[in-house]
């Protein structure tokens, strides 16, 4: 199959539909123009029998003979444009008499059933169009009238007419097609520039941008959609590249801590405590290297993930003590008071394995920005139909000016870097897409060094 342009296309779906409209409109104008024309001579045919009706006279004393001899002097016994053709048969359907242009041909005499019928039929083999009236004599019939007109102006019309159609017909279509053309090609003009606009467009050139149209038709809406697609992309373009390069950072500097600490032991010799010492902080390291590796895995793993979560009973109050009784030492070597407050046996319809991530990322930040001798406070209620979870510490805070940022990537505010707390800055931004993929409601409140509240409503 040949493969036209999307131009010719929409001219030729075009060319086909007006094609079918004309064929249509063409048929209705030929039955038209046929019926007026049979029509003219079916009246001109029944306008002369009435003629020839009332010139007829009946002599009951010869058998029913039918006087005729006036009609002779009609003018139409004379060749005429269109003649009229006109025969009288008596009862026997033995020829009475007929018009001279008919000179040694005659009409045809049907049978009974097809009298008052219009027939076409030939004369001499030219197309005719005829009709047979019986005559009646008190209500018996005593002969017929039979009166013909040639059809060879009607067919002439008629075959002029489908000549002029047949060819005006591809005429039609031809200019259509090449209008048809012009015109869609004025109106695909805006996706010429999207095309050329779209080659421009690169990983390195993401800044480009389709020109959008004046007015606001669907090429309008299509170029506003690439656009805001173009806007998409670019921006995940930039979070991945500055994603890739504070996950190299962060990688780099506790494997630069472990190397450099070995280098240092590797320099002489020393002694046992020094080994452990050196060695337990390399440990540490590896340990922090780890927990950023699962990290960075867990973000990847559900950061375009949008279904496949499970539905499964979740207790909220199990999976809470569950996560207080891992971090029990880090609370007991800070002497954090834990005060829980739950009302009640809370379960809620979720991915356990995702909340439980959430509950331990928050418990843990809880834990690690509270200050020693500190207090940590998880409640548990039910508000307007939603499970509500609070975590509140009294710990370093955060300044209001950087709450919005804290979901960021490996964003670690400034209270927490005078601290020199150990930390990926990643908790909370795996809290945050966490929370968005189970349709939790997220909220953060925080004063510096007075308190910081975390609070999670279930739906």
């Amino acid at each position: 199959m040949l493969k036209f342009s999307f131009r010719n296309r929409i001219a030729f779906y075009y060319i086909i539909s007006t094609a079918l409209l004309i064929t249509i409109v063409f048929l209705v104008i030929y039955q038209m123009v046929s019926l007026s024309v049979y029509n003219h001579i079916n009246d001109d045919i029944q306008n002369e029998v009435e003629k020839h009706l009332q010139e007829i006279e009946i002599d009951h004393n010869n058998t029913y003979l039918i006087q005729v001899d006036e009609w002779r002097e009609r003018e139409h016994n004379t060749v005429d444009v269109n003649p009229v053709f006109v025969q009288f048969f008596d009862s026997n359907n033995e020829l009475i008499d007929k018009s001279p242009n008919l000179k040694k041909l005659n009409l045809k005499l049907y049978p009974e059933n097809r009298k008052n019928e219009f027939i076409d039929t030939y004369l001499n083999k030219k197309p005719i169009r005829q009709i047979q009236v019986p005559l009646y004599d008190n209500q018996k019939v005593i002969g017929h009238l039979v009166v013909a007109m040639s059809l060879d102006d009607a067919i002439m019309v008629l075959s002029n007419l489908r000549n002029i159609l047949a060819i005006a017909f591809p005429l039609i279509l031809i200019s259509l097609f090449l209008i048809a053309r012009f015109i869609v090609g004025r109106s695909i003009k805006p996706i010429k520039t999207i095309i050329e606009t779209s080659k421009q467009i690169s990983r390195e050139n993401l800044s480009s941008r389709i020109n959008l149209p004046h007015n606001k038709d669907e090429l309008f809406v299509l170029s506003k959609t690439i656009n805001d697609l173009l806007d998409r992309i670019e921006n995940a373009v930039e979070r991945e590249k500055q994603f890739t390069s504070d996950a190299s950072h962060e990688l780099r500097t506790p494997l630069a801590v472990i190397k450099g600490t070995l280098e240092v032991l590797v320099r002489k010799p020393r002694n046992q405590s020094e080994y452990e010492e050196k060695i337990n902080y390399s440990i540490k390291e590896v340990d922090r290297l780890n927990q950023l590796v699962d990290e960075l895995l867990l973000l990847a793993r559900f950061e375009n993930q949008k279904q496949n979560t499970k539905k499964e009973p979740v207790f909220l109050n199990a999976l809470i003590l569950d996560v207080l009784a891992r971090f029990s030492q880090k609370i007991n070597d800070k002497n954090i008071k834990i005060e829980n407050s739950f009302a009640d046996d809370f379960t809620i319809d979720s991915d356990n394995y995702l909340v439980s991530i959430i509950i331990s990322n928050l418990v843990s930040n809880a834990i690690k920005y509270s200050n020693p001798n500190g207090k940590i406070s998880i409640a548990l209620w039910k508000e307007n139909n939603q499970i509500i979870c609070k975590i509140q510490d009294n710990g370093i805070g955060i300044s209001s000016e950087e709450l919005n940022k804290i979901g960021n990537r490996f964003y670690r505010s400034q209270s927490v870097l005078q601290t020199n707390t150990k930390g990926t800055g990643l908790g909370l931004s795996i809290v945050k897409r966490l929370t968005d993929l189970l349709n939790i409601d997220f909220k953060i409140n925080s004063k510096l060094n007075v308190e910081t509240i975390v609070e999670l409503r279930f739906n």
